[in-house]
C-alpha cells in the first residue's frame, strides 16, 4: 500500500507547517522538531569483568539476547574477554554505528552487555520510548543516518554520536507520542501476526512438496495423471497437512524393499545401490578455485572456456558439493556443457535409470538418510562410500518418466502457491513500514 492509499484510509490532522528542515518537510502544527543531543544522552558504562548477557542488535529483531540465537555448543563470541563491554538497562537505546544507517538500532528490553563499538543512549524523562522506537528506524531516518555517517564505502560508514546528537528529531506532544505508539503496537502485531501465518503456511507448502516428491520416486503414489490436481494448493492452511490426501498405493502389488527406510515398493521395482547406475567422478584439479556463497560453483562457465570451446564435460549429469556449505543436500541437474571444480562430484552416464529422475531421488532423500547417525561424517565431506552403497528404488522406464511429469507438474503448482504467499508478505510488510512511517512523521491522524 503507498503512502497516498494510507493517507485516504486514515484521517490527517486540521493544520500542519514548514518544519524548517527540508528532508522533513511539513508537520503537524502543534508538533515540533528539536536535535536529538537535546532528548538523550550518551551512556558510557563498561562492565568490569564481563559478566551479565551479552547483547546484539538487528535491523529486523531490534535488540536480542545473543543467547537466544546461538546454537547449543557455539560460541557467544570470539572476543577473549567481555571485560570493558559497556553495560546496557533495559529501555537504552543499543545503536551499532557501523549499520546505523540499514536501522540497526533500537531500545533494548534486557539489561546487559554489548560491543564496545555500539552506541548506548538513554532518552530524557518525559518522552515516549516506544514512539522513538518507530521513528528513528523508519526509512526517513535510515537515509538521514546514512547521509551523516562517516567512509567512503557503504560497508565502512560509521554514525558517531556528535553526527547522531546534530540530527532533527520530529517531536509530537506526550500524549500524541502515546497515542502513536499505542497504535503502531496494535496494528503492527495484527501484520505481523498475518506475516508469520503466511510464513507458516509457506513452511507447510514446502514439507508437503518434499514428501509429495519422496513419495513419489519411492513408489507410495498410485496415481501420476498430470491434469488430477492431488491437492487443492489454495491458501486454506488446512489442505496442506504434510499428511495431505495423496492418493497411496494401498491397491497396488507391493514388496519388502528390504530397506527399513524405505519399507514397501512397487512389486515391479527395483532396489540397487548407486554404484551401479552411474559413473562418479571428480572435476579436473586445474578448475577456477573459488567458492560463492560459501559453496564450490558446481559448473563453470568461464569466457575462455566459451571461446576454445574447452568444456569438460557435455551431457547430462547430476552434480553435488564434495565438501563446504551443503554437503549432501543440494544437488544440481544440468544437461548441457559445463566444466565442474575438482572438490564437486558428477554423476553421469546413467545406467537403467533416467537422470533426472536420479536427481530428484537423491534432492529429497539422500540427506536425510546417508547423512544422519553413526553415517554422518565428522567433517563437512562427503565420503564416496556414502554415495556408492546408497540405496535407490527403481521404477520401470515409462513410469520413470510418468514420475517425472508428476513431480514438475504438481511441483509448479506448488510453487506457485508459495510465490503467491510470498508476494503478500512483501505486501504487508510494505504497508507496515509506510504505516510506521505515516504516523510518526504526523501524514495521518490516530487519535
Amino acid at each position: 500500500m503507498t503512502i497516498t492509499e494510507i493517507n485516504t484510509e486514515f484521517k490527517k490532522y486540521s493544520a500542519y507547517q514548514d518544519s524548517g528542515v527540508e528532508w522533513l518537510g511539513e508537520i503537524p502544527e502543534r508538533w515540533e522538531i528539536r536535535k536529538i543531543k537535546y532528548l538523550f544522552k550518551e551512556i558510557n558504562i563498561r562492565s568490569e569483568n564481563g559478566s551479565g548477557d551479552l547483547l546484539s542488535v538487528s535491523q529486523y529483531t531490534g535488540v536480542t539476547k545473543k543467547s537466544d540465537k546461538v546454537d547449543a555448543g557455539e560460541l557467544l563470541t570470539n572476543a577473549a574477554t567481555l571485560e570493558g563491554y559497556k553495560k546496557v538497562e533495559a529501555g537504552d537505546l543499543v545503536s551499532n554505528i557501523m549499520l546505523a544507517w540499514n536501522g540497526s538500532l533500537g531500545f533494548s528490553p534486557f539489561n546487559g552487555i554489548t560491543s564496545p563499538a555500539y552506541s548506548i543512549y538513554r532518552l530524557n524523562t518525559g518522552f515516549e520510548k516506544r514512539y522513538f522506537h518507530y521513528l528513528l528506524r523508519t526509512e526517513l531516518y535510515k537515509a538521514e543516518f546514512k547521509r551523516n555517517s562517516s567512509g567512503v564505502i557503504e560497508s565502512r560508514l560509521r554514525l558517531y554520536t556528535d553526527d547522531f546528537f546534530n540530527i532533527w528529531s520530529i517531536l509530537p506532544p506526550l500524549a500524541e507520542q502515546t497515542a502513536i505508539a499505542n497504535f503502531l503496537d496494535d496494528k503492527t502485531a495484527l501484520i505481523d501476526k498475518a506475516i508469520a501465518q503466511k510464513e507458516k503456511l509457506i513452511a507447510l507448502l514446502k514439507e508437503r512438496k518434499q514428501i509429495l516428491i519422496q513419495n513419489a520416486v519411492t513408489g507410495k503414489v498410485l496415481n501420476y495423471d498430470a491434469n488430477d490436481d492431488h491437492e487443492n494448493y489454495d491458501v486454506k492452511e488446512k489442505n496442506h497437512s504434510p499428511s495431505g490426501n495423496q492418493k497411496n498405493h494401498s491397491s497396488r502389488p507391493m514388496k519388502d524393499s528390504g530397506v527399513e527406510w524405505i519399507g514397501e515398493i512397487p512389486e515391479n521395482w527395483e532396489v540397487r545401490k548407486f554404484k551401479f547406475l552411474c559413473h562418479i567422478t571428480t572435476g579436473a584439479k586445474n578448475t577456477e578455485d573459488k567458492i560463492e556463497n560459501g559453496m564450490y560453483p558446481f559448473f563453470v562457465r568461464s569466457q575462455i572456456a566459451e571461446r576454445i570451446n574447452s568444456f569438460s564435460f557435455d551431457g547430462e549429469a547430476i552434480l553435488t558439493a564434495g565438501d563446504g556449505a551443503g554437503v549432501g543436500k543440494v544437488f544440481h541437474y544440468i544437461n548441457g556443457k559445463f566444466d565442474f571444480h575438482q572438490r564437486v562430484y558428477k554423476f553421469s552416464n546413467f545406467k537403467n535409470i533416467k537422470g533426472k529422475f536420479l536427481f530428484y531421488y537423491l534432492r529429497n532423500t539422500f540427506h536425510n538418510v546417508a547423512l544422519t547417525g553413526e553415517a554422518k561424517s565428522t567433517v563437512d565431506s562427503l565420503r564416496l562410500p556414502l554415495i556408492q552403497n546408497f540405496i535407490v528404488t527403481i521404477p520401470p522406464n515409462l513410469e520413470q518418466e510418468q514420475i517425472i511429469s508428476f513431480i514438475e507438474t504438481q511441483s509448479t503448482k506448488i510453487d506457485n502457491a508459495i510465490s503467491l504467499q510470498e508476494k503478500q508478505i512483501e505486501k504487508l510488510k510494505e504497508y507496515k513500514s509506510v504505516l510506521i512511517d505515516s504516523a510518526v512523521t504526523g501524514k495521518i491522524k490516530v487519535s
